[in-house]
Order: structure tokens, then sequence, then C-alpha cells
């Protein structure tokens, strides 16, 4: 069943309202509000690559805040162990059992904060949340609910003491964008007040039950034969870019897919076109690509190679 043209009319009004309202406290993120919603209502998850005092803690309060969902916050430290994530089991001496306590990732919104600063022991505590909603604890599986979303940072300046997330996690993020300082204007209308709230002050737009179905809504969003080789030849250009060790996988061409539809549905549109692949593609797949090291040398970023591509790559070439 594909989304009517009413459907996705009605898909713009509540996704524009869900970012008018997180726009009340980080003024001049358009961009990167919509690319949050992008990801969330696509099912997916958010790396936010980004300096100290930018706003990512108020971004992920005021998501939260939005959807009227829960919203937790953990910080990463070189200390911290798997159980602080996901819970552990605790021996009731009155039942004679061991009960489980909840950890901070079963939350609507988790953010993860600095998540390159623990050891890759810890960091591979969220490889099975985040594909499968779930977390297995002594054989029990506890499903997180739905919805759920990590929105995880890193600071790209300073690196001591910091673990450098692997490919396998990297690929679990539908996206990664930056909400980088805000312009003159916007830094003249903050210092001013003009903020209208605070994050853990705005108004609900629409219940967290809601945001699921608006997920499932997206999926029925109609993907042409032909954008579908598009972003197939996108991907395979990844892998076989010279200035790039390891391109692009499967996950990455589906996760392109799922954020185009939600792209498109947040245009007012029932179907995909080309512009919403172009749109997303170097949030999508610019932290899926590992560069070769004398690339990187000469300054070469994934940014670089996946925009180089969508310029060389025509729209409607045949696959080969």
């Amino acid at each position: 069943m594909s989304m009517k043209p009413e459907q996705a009319a009605g898909f713009q009004k509540v996704f524009d309202k869900l970012v008018e309202n997180v726009e009340q406290v980080l003024l001049g993120k358009n961009r990167t509000v919509r690319l949050a919603f992008t990801a969330m209502l696509s099912g997916g998850h958010l790396l936010l690559e980004d300096f100290p005092g930018t706003g990512k803690t108020s971004l992920a309060r005021a998501m939260a805040q939005s959807v009227q969902g829960s919203h937790s916050r953990i910080q990463f430290t070189p200390d911290l162990l798997p159980g602080d994530i996901t819970g552990v089991s605790i021996f009731d001496q009155k039942q004679g059992v061991f009960e489980f306590h909840r950890g901070p990732i079963f939350s609507n919104i988790v953010l993860a904060d600095e998540i390159n600063r623990a050891s890759p022991k810890t960091q591979s505590a969220l490889l099975e949340v985040m594909e499968e909603h779930q977390v297995t604890v002594d054989g029990v599986t506890h499903e997180t609910g739905e919805p759920f979303m990590v929105i995880a940072t890193q600071n790209p300046i300073e690196q001591a003491g910091t673990y450098r997330l692997p490919e396998a996690q990297l690929d679990r993020f539908l996206m990664k964008a930056s909400l980088g300082y805000p312009d003159h204007a916007s830094t003249m209308r903050i210092l001013e007040g003009s903020a209208k709230k605070a994050a853990g002050e705005l108004d609900g737009v629409v219940p967290a039950d809601m945001v699921v179905k608006l997920i499932e809504l997206a999926r029925t969003v109609h993907v042409d034969t032909e954008i579908n080789d598009y972003v197939s030849r996108i991907v395979e250009a990844t892998r076989f870019a010279p200035e790039v060790r390891l391109g692009a996988s499967v996950r990455g061409a589906l996760a392109l897919i799922r954020a185009s539809r939600v792209h498109a549905a947040a245009q007012g549109r029932h179907f995909v076109i080309p512009d919403d692949v172009k749109a997303l593609a170097d949030s999508v797949l610019s932290h899926r690509l590992v560069l070769d090291p004398e690339a990187e040398f000469d300054g070469v970023t994934a940014n670089n190679v996946v925009g180089k591509i969508l310029i060389d790559l025509p729209v409607g070439a045949p696959a080969e």
C-alpha cells in the first residue's frame, strides 16, 4: 500500500510543527533539526560530531519533549561499564530471584554524550540495542519500546583519551550531522533572550505512539525502480572510488532509501525523487566510508568523495 497525496500533506504538516517546536530552543539550526527528525521518523539513529556548547543536549531534550517521550543522557567515560548502559540483574533476597534493573538505555531518546570516550567493550553494548531495539542480559531479552533513538556526540578536536568508533557501530547510525556555531544574527537573538523556552519547557506536538505511526506511514512512500538503481550506483561508486579503502554497505543503501522516503513526505510528496537522495546522501553515507591513509593525508574527506560522486554520476544512467 502506497502513501496517498493527502497523507503526505498531513505528514508534512506534523513534520513542520515538530521542527518549529524545537527551533524555539535551537535558533538558526533548521537543517540540522530537520535531519534529526528525518533520522527519527526513519527509525534510525543520529551521530553529532561537534564542539562543546553547540546545543547537542538541548536538541535531544527538545525532541523528546516534542514527541512527549522519555529522555535520558549517558555521559560516556573510560570507566563506564556495559551494565551502566543496559542495566543489571540484582539478586532479591526476599524473593530469591534475580531482578532486572533497567539502565538509561530504556528511553525513547537517549543522548550518548562523547560516545568515543568509552572503551570498545562499553561501546559494543550499544550494537544490539541500536539494531534490534532490545537488550539481552543474562540470556533474557528486554524490549526498549518504541519509538527508540540514540543521539550520540563526539568532539572532533579533543582526541586524547578517546577510542575510534568501530565501523560496525558507525554503520548503525543512520546519519551523521553537525550543529555548528550559530550565525551572527542567531547569536544576537540568543543573547537578547529570543529563545522562547528552555528545552525542558516545550509543549508536546504529538504523542510518542503517533511517532510510531508516522514511521510506519513513511515506509509507504513510493520509491521507483530508477531511484533504487540510482542509490545502488551511488553506493557502488563509493566502493570503487580511488580514495576509499572501505565503501558503503548495503545497510547504507537501505538507510538512504529510508531517509529519502521521510524527506519526500516532509516535502508533502508521496513519492521519492532524485533530489531527495541528493539532499541526504552526504549525511547518510559519508561516515560509513573508510578513506585511504594517503588520501586523508592529502586532505581528502569522505564528504568530498560523496560530493564528487553525486556530481559525476548521472541520475538516469542504466545500471552496469
